[in-house]
């Protein structure tokens, strides 16, 4: 049934990734102010100055945020069977650590290099989206199998 509260928390999944799609990840500016970079999901761009800026493309970022919407989206609709939908939510959980995985690493070792190791740099609305992605596939999870426990022990009452 679509009235379950792990919809909602899939949903907020959905919601999420949407966030981590649209809105910038990571932003960095120097202590000179001249030099910034920002991640996104499309590309980390360096801007060296005025003119000269260094975009490295970071399409897998985006491959794999809708790649966790569709699995959410396609969860949602398999409330009939609770065990894949708790795989699914499983297999979310791991392409999501994967993402954090790359944007961490984005933001530590590969910017870390670029200008002023000592600042760390910001992170913006697009990181928490996708924090806010895990936490809400994390309660989905939780709550899906809280249900598959209830069924199971009513099964084993009749």
């Amino acid at each position: 049934m679509l009235q379950r509260i792990q919809t909602i928390f899939l949903a907020i999944t959905i919601v999420g990734m949407g966030i981590f799609l649209a809105f910038p990840i990571w932003s960095k500016v120097s202590v000179s102010g001249e030099q910034h970079a920002d991640l996104t999901a499309i590309r980390l761009n360096h801007q060296v100055n005025a003119v000269q800026s260094q975009v490295q493309p970071a399409y897998y970022l985006i491959i794999l945020a809708i790649l966790v919407a569709g699995i959410a989206a396609y969860a949602i609709f398999q409330f009939r069977n609770r065990v894949l939908q708790s795989a699914l939510c499983a297999v979310n959980s791991i392409l999501m650590t994967i993402i954090m995985g790359l944007v961490i690493y984005f933001t530590f070792y590969k910017t870390a290099k670029l200008f002023d190791p000592q600042t760390p740099g910001n992170y913006e609305m697009g990181f928490y989206g996708l924090v806010a992605a895990m936490l809400a596939n994390v309660f989905a999870n939780r709550f899906i199998r809280k249900d598959e426990r209830e069924v199971q022990q009513s099964k084993r009452f009749r």
